[in-house]
């Protein structure tokens, strides 16, 4: 006979809910090695991974000894785009900490086994609950008090290990599957960019003689190829908004992507408000911040932005938009966009067009730009389409991850797991 499990708010289940915090400095204080400190980014539903993990020293790790985390606790982001994401500290593992972003749960052994409310915390009724809450909207953090708050199933200890052994018997051919998908994405986007950067920093003509460009990053380029300051190749555009421009929203393979904002328009009773500014199809648009991520691309329609974005107008006939943002993208890709600006704010550079003016760039042939800019769209084209039919492949098994894992622990609410 089925028998519902009694829930339980998960702060009297366990001894420790808390999180970390980011050392005085930030990343200008971290070490190549000494004490581990965990991330959101390490924090993943198949584990932590560490390939990028950082460390602070010793002393540091004295100042964060309350946010040390132990075998077995449960890691859970509370923050940001990964919020939700779980996992178990394994049973042997180094010394670390975590940083703000990072909740530390820590189960009491007599009431919850660390991987049944892993579990718990991956099912669609608590990641529901995290993502946005009791009124439908979405979250962008979690306090512990609402963490706190969760109300988790509590079988006897028993019956978890069983649900916890069904889970990982249902879960790991799904995960073996998730991974490799995971692994063609890097190795389609690694891909990608290889042929990118190689076409517009060395043509399309691997027979063309090449001579040193004078550019640090750059080393050689065809010989027949100049090269130019931006200032030359780009002004600064200053137009005003109207009020039917759409906002710009995000970039996409080199595309600025416009549609309807739903924040603020703009307008203040037919005014427009400081700051916003109007941006027309084929200008270059870099995001002053975001740009040194590789957020830079074309104009695809008429719209309006934020004083966020830097936007250029090509100054003459032989430049073209759609060449310079793959090649700056490139730029920003090995990190010399960031090395050239100078503006700095809460140790975040940003990027302004008195900054990028003075950039010294390769110049191809008009003919070449326009045979570069093709080029790559042909033959990364079909990339693209399959990194999206793979990730919507992985959307598909994770949704089936999820699923396995709600059957295997059975809310009570659901079909109640057979004593």
């Amino acid at each position: 006979m089925s028998v519902p499990w009694p829930k339980v708010p998960l702060k009297y289940l366990v001894s420790k809910i808390g999180s970390g915090k980011t050392p005085k400095g930030g990343a200008e204080v971290y070490t190549s090695s000494g004490v581990m400190l965990l991330r959101s980014q390490n924090v993943h539903f198949d584990g932590l991974r560490l390939d990028d993990v950082v460390h602070i020293d010793e002393t540091m790790d004295e100042d964060m000894a309350s946010t040390r985390v132990l075998p077995n606790d449960v890691l859970l982001n509370i923050t940001g785009a990964s919020i939700g994401r779980c996992t178990v500290v394994p049973a042997e593992f180094e010394a670390a900490n975590v940083n703000q972003h990072v909740c530390i749960i820590r189960p009491k052994a007599q009431r919850l086994l660390p991987a049944f409310l892993n579990l718990v915390l991956q099912s669609p009724t608590i990641q529901n609950e995290i993502r946005f809450g009791e009124n439908g909207s979405s979250r962008e953090g979690l306090n512990f008090e609402q963490v706190g708050a969760f109300e988790i199933p509590v079988p006897p200890l028993s019956e978890q290990v069983i649900c916890v052994e069904r889970a990982q018997a249902s879960v790991q051919r799904v995960e073996s599957l998730i991974a490799e998908k995971q692994n063609l994405l890097t190795l389609m986007a690694e891909k990608r960019r290889a042929l990118i950067a190689n076409a517009v920093t060395r043509g399309l003509n691997p027979n063309a003689p090449l001579r040193d460009s004078g550019i640090e990053w750059l080393a050689e380029i065809p010989a027949h190829w100049h090269t130019e300051r931006a200032r030359w190749l780009f002004g600064e555009s200053c137009l005003p908004i109207r009020p039917d421009d759409q906002m710009v929203t995000c970039f996409r393979d080199g595309t600025v992507t416009l549609r309807s904002n739903r924040r603020e328009d703009g307008f203040t009773n037919g005014v427009i408000e400081h700051g916003y500014q109007g941006i027309r199809k084929g200008q270059l648009v870099l995001h002053s911040m975001d740009a040194f991520a590789g957020a830079i691309g074309v104009s695809d329609s008429d719209g309006k932005c934020t004083p966020e974005y830097v936007i250029c107008d090509p100054l003459t006939n032989d430049t073209d938009a759609p060449y310079f943002a793959a090649l700056l993208r490139e730029m920003a890709l090995r990190r010399y966009v960031q090395a050239f600006c100078s503006a700095v704010r809460e140790r975040a550079p940003r990027i302004r067009f008195n900054d990028f003016r003075d950039f010294v760039l390769p110049v191809p042939p008009l003919s070449e730009q326009l045979a570069i800019v093709d080029f790559i769209g042909r033959q990364t084209g079909p990339l693209v389409r399959l990194a999206d039919q793979t990730a919507t492949t992985l959307d598909l098994l994770r949704e089936r991850r999820t699923a396995l894992i709600a059957a295997a622990i059975q809310f009570p609410e659901e079909t109640a797991c057979a004593t």
